[in-house]
């Protein structure tokens, strides 16, 4: 059964922070929630546009009835 955007908004995904050498600033994106990126000139604003962008993924998924991979656990991680 799919969860609700609410439940999926707060689970911890992995969020993946990098400078764009090329253009300036910074490109986050999240890799358990694949084609979710965003952009931003400084890395607090790339973090708010990743929440946003996170939600408006999530909202599109749900509304698709796309599959929502959960996030890994790191107790699961073995390194």
């Amino acid at each position: 059964m799919m969860k609700t955007l609410n439940e999926y908004m707060t689970m911890s995904y992995r969020m993946k922070i990098a400078e764009d050498r090329d253009e300036g600033g910074y490109v986050v994106s999240f890799p358990d929630l694949l084609g979710c990126l965003t952009c931003g000139e400084t890395v607090e604003s790339a973090v708010a546009n990743a929440i946003d962008a996170k939600k408006a993924w999530l909202e599109t998924a749900i509304e698709d009835g796309i599959e929502i991979q959960e996030p890994d656990s790191l107790e699961d991680y073995t390194g």
